[in-house]
This record gives structure tokens, sequence and C-alpha cells, in this order.
């Protein structure tokens, strides 16, 4: 079977890099928008030429509103022209933090997004998805393969060659899984802060009880998005004496001045994975997606469904 991965133009570097290293060709998707903001999207694909059996989207979902209404159009014309088999990569996954209703009439944004996805695409990947009260991501996509993978291995390798001795921290207590797994492969020394949200953008945290004086402190999370959760952490790791704070996340959402209100906080250095496009890119997932979708037969390993 034949196999392609399609991509937009502000996601290309990345997707290029997932495509090489799967061994798929790849093709931008085009966009346009009109002066009342309706979107024309085109697949690459000439008169007369057939649509590739197995088509990789990928399209990851930071500023997620207008690329759902992206997915739903690339989705139904995809499977009109006859696409047998739709993938979809989205290396930071939305709307997976409501997953229930706090008050009467919210919406649990994680069950419509789920079905959403699972009623159009074979299978969702995604990496450090920001789960709360459930253990799998199949319980909010319930249909197709739903691959949920972890960058943290990934962030210690990174961490590993740029701190001597690193102590990890992690912001609040979500962050354990990442920083156990990060940990682990390393023996590195951890640690887990108590945070109490007070809204968006007030946080109070506590530090764990460890003796912080002269370590190289490395802060560990999954997605970085107000930055005021890490930059309180920082704060109080320094004024306990800590020689440096670096800081490593998953997801670089950095939303409005995050960044500098990290870098102010006394942060030395900032890194990310490439799942969101940010200057603080430091380390590519593209070969962890690209061995998910060799399990799934496509790509490396053998293009099409293995079955």
């Amino acid at each position: 079977m034949s196999a392609l991965l399609l991509y937009f133009a502000d996601e290309r570097a990345a997707a290029e890099r997932l495509a090489a290293t799967a061994g798929l060709p790849c093709a931008e998707i085009e966009r346009h928008r009109f002066p009342d903001d309706e979107l024309r999207l085109r697949l690459p694909l000439a008169a007369g030429e057939a649509l590739a059996d197995t088509l990789v989207l990928y399209r990851s979902l930071d500023r997620p509103n207008e690329k759902l209404v992206e997915l739903l159009l690339v989705a139904g014309e995809a499977r009109r022209l006859g696409a047998r088999r739709l993938l979809l990569v989205a290396p930071y996954l939305a709307y997976m933090r409501q997953d229930i209703a706090f008050h009467p009439g919210e919406v649990v944004s994680q069950q419509v997004v789920g079905r959403f996805l699972a009623e159009r695409f074979d299978a969702v990947l995604t990496v450090d998805p920001h789960l709360h009260r459930i253990e799998t991501l199949a319980e909010a996509i319930p249909h197709g393969a739903a691959v949920s993978l972890s960058g943290a291995p990934l962030l210690a390798e990174l961490i590993a060659s740029k701190v001597a001795n690193p102590l990890l921290i992690g912001p609040d207590a979500e962050s354990r899984q990442w920083i156990e797994a990060a940990a682990a492969g390393h023996g590195f020394d951890f640690g887990v802060c108590s945070k109490v949200r007070h809204g968006d953008r007030q946080v109070d945290i506590a530090l764990p009880a460890l003796a912080v004086q002269g370590r190289a402190v490395v802060l560990l999370d999954d997605v970085a998005s107000s930055g005021r959760t890490l930059a309180r952490a920082a704060e109080l790791l320094l004024a306990a004496g800590a020689a440096s704070v670096d800081a490593a996340v998953t997801h670089a959402l950095f939303a409005a001045d995050a960044l500098e209100i990290i870098r102010a906080a006394g942060v030395r250095e900032v890194w990310s994975s490439d799942c969101i496009v940010h200057p603080s890119n430091a380390v590519s997932v593209a070969p962890l997606l690209a061995g998910a979708l060799a399990q799934l037969g496509v790509g490396t390993a053998g293009e099409g469904n293995p079955d």
C-alpha cells in the first residue's frame, strides 16, 4: 500500500523531519484564507492522480480551534477521494484537560474532541497528552488506535548532555510521571513540588523536602503555558540556594509573555521538544513518532496496514 505524509506550511520543518526519519514521502496541503476568514484547502493531488491508500496528517494542535476545522475538512475530502487509512500525528493534543464538568452545563471538551478525532482517523498519535482522571488515551479517543508517547526520555538525554549531576524537580504532583520516567534512565535525583492554583495565572508552590543548596536544578514538565508555575518554582529554588535552574518541557506553549516571565525568575536555559514549533526547541520527537508509525505498519518498517 502507498503512504504519504501531509502537512501545513507552518509545520514544514518538523513534518519533514518526521517524514525523513520514517522513510515516507511528504507533501504540503495548500491553504488559503478568504477575507471572511473561511479557509480553502487543497490536497496535493494532480489531475488523474490517485490519492495514497494511507495518509499520515501531521498537525500539532496548539492554538487548536482553527486547526480542528482543518482536520474536519481534510479528513472528509481524503475519505471522499478514496484514502483507506487516515492517521493523525498531533504531537500536542488539545482539549485534554477538561475531563469532567466542574459546574452544571460545562462542556467536557476531552470527550467531545476525542470522539471528533475517533470518528475521522484510524489512529491518533500524540506525545505527553495532559490527562488527569483517566489512565489511557484510549479512554478519550474511543475508536481506532490511540497512541500516547512520552517525551521524558528524550528530554532526559538532552539534560544529561547539558548539565552535570542534575537534580530534577517537577513543579506539581501531575509532573511526577514525567520526572520519574526521566530520572529512571540516568539515575538522576528528583523531587516534586506541591501546588495550589488560584486561577490561570496565580499559583502557590511548596518545594519538596530535598537539599537543593549548590545543586544544578532542572525543572521538568510536560507543558509550559502561562509560565507562572515554572517561574515561581525557580524563584523558590534559587532562594533555597540552588546553584542554577534550567527548565525542560515537552510542549512549549508559552502564551503571551510566559518565556520572559520564566527568564526574569532566574531560569538560565529553557529547552523544549519540537512538538510545538518554538525558538526553545532543542530536541526532535521525530524518532519517537517514526517508531510508533512503524508499529502501526507505516513508514520504515513497511507501508500500509500490516493486517
